[in-house]
This record gives C-alpha cells, sequence and structure tokens, in this order.
C-alpha cells in the first residue's frame, strides 16, 4: 500500500489556519516582511499546481523555486530559504494534533500484517513522517522532486518508481490519497487500485473508493480479505 502524505495523513485546513496564525505573529512587528513572506509561500504553492503538467526530467525542485522567484521578484535563495523555515520546519511540531484519528494504529497494523509499505509525497517526506509518528514503518519513501521522478502527480511516474522499490506489481497496490484529480488520476495512469479519503461529498472517480475516515478504510480492506479467503476457501483472520 502506497501513501500520499499531505492532506492524507494529517487534515491540511487546520494545519494552515495554525500556520497563517503563527506566521501572523511572527511578524506582528514587520507588517511587510510578513506580506513578502506570505506572497512568496502562496507563488511556491502555485508553481507546485503549475508544474503539475510539465515534462518529466530536469530539477523540479529548482524549477518550483524559480517559478516563485520570477513571481514575486524575490532571489531564488530567498524563497528557499522562507520555504525551510515555514513550509518544511515551522510546522511540524503542529502535525501530531492533525494527524487523521486511526492513522497511526491503522499503518502499524499494515505493517504487522507483514504488507509492504511506501510513501509518496510532492515534497520530502521524511521530516513530517516522524513527527506523525510513523517514520519508521514504511519500506520505500520517495517525493516528487527526487532526480528519478522528476514530475509531480497526476503523472504516475512517481508511483512506478515507487513500486518497483518495493518490487510489487501495479496490480497488487492500493494508492491511498485525498484529491480525485491528482492521486486518483495518477494512480488510474499507473494502473493501480485508489482509495480516496476525504470528508467532502462527491470526491469519487469511476472505479475509485471513497472513504471518510481510517476506519472505514480499515472496514473496507477487512471485508475484502474476508471475500477473498472465502472464495478461496481459506478460513478468515
Amino acid at each position: 500500500m502506497v501513501f500520499d502524505v499531505d492532506g492524507t495523513l494529517y487534515h491540511q485546513p487546520p494545519l494552515r489556519r495554525a500556520m497563517a496564525l503563527r506566521l501572523a505573529r511572527a511578524h506582528i512587528l514587520q507588517p511587510m516582511r510578513g506580506i513578502t513572506t506570505l506572497r512568496i509561500l502562496r507563488a511556491y504553492r502555485h508553481g507546485q499546481e503549475a508544474l503539475r503538467d510539465g515534462p518529466v526530467g530536469g530539477d523540479l525542485a529548482l524549477a518550483q523555486l524559480r517559478f516563485a522567484a520570477d513571481a514575486t521578484g524575490a532571489s531564488p535563495a530567498t524563497v528557499q530559504a522562507t520555504v525551510t523555515r515555514w513550509m518544511d520546519e515551522a510546522p511540524l511540531d503542529l502535525l501530531p494534533a492533525v494527524a487523521f484519528p486511526g492513522m497511526q494504529s491503522f499503518v502499524l497494523g499494515l505493517r504487522a500484517s507483514g504488507l509492504r509499505l511506501g510513501v509518496l509525497s510532492d515534497y520530502p517526506p521524511a521530516a513530517k513522517l516522524a513527527a506523525l509518528g510513523v517514520g519508521d514503518l514504511f519500506d520505500a519513501v520517495l517525493c516528487a522532486q527526487a532526480p528519478e521522478v522528476g514530475v509531480f502527480k497526476p503523472n504516475p511516474r512517481g508511483i512506478l518508481v515507487l513500486l518497483e522499490r518495493l518490487g510489487v506489481a501495479p496490480s497488487e497496490a492500493l494508492y491511498v490519497g485525498d484529491r480525485v484529480e491528482v492521486d486518483a488520476a495518477a494512480a488510474r495512469a499507473a494502473g493501480v487500485a485508489c482509495a480516496i479519503l476525504s470528508s467532502k461529498a462527491g470526491r469519487t472517480a469511476d472505479g475509485c473508493l471513497s472513504v471518510t475516515s481510517y476506519a472505514e478504510l480499515r472496514g473496507v480492506l477487512d471485508r475484502h480479505i474476508a471475500m477473498t479467503n472465502e472464495l478461496r476457501g481459506a478460513p478468515t483472520q
């Protein structure tokens, strides 16, 4: 099973609200600097979306930095420092409080069952996984900015590279994400089954499972295992 990170292992909206408050407090005596920081972060995120349909190859991280630099007039070094502080480091202590209920126990259960586990994120995920308490539970961890990927989802390359590292065929895998237009599209292009975790109604795609919680996903998997064992004549567990 392969997991997305942002919006899949934790709730993004409350994290973003908490980070907006933290950013405002940090710049209360320097409001113009705060506005500049906000513009850089927004441009960097917009760059991520703008580059989703880009070609495979090249330095994806550098391309995103340059996109934000061009959009704001800041230097790439300033963009990098801002992103490192406010997107990579500052949110880490907030992640445990916004993790999806049951996520950690769900992953622990999968690990205990012997299932091969992987993570595919748009950004380097190691620090976030550690903060969420699941940093040592995955067999392979990969991000879109890695040289061997070099493209964001919905391009399926990241999923396929990760599955190759796991030694698993696409037909044997399930990808868990939170965005139909990105995660479900990437999974479909890779030939991988997909589950979309979302509390929003209508967040479904053809052939894609939609669940609202890890408890619901656990129930679906348990029923699937029981049905498969019954068809094979094996005892259910």
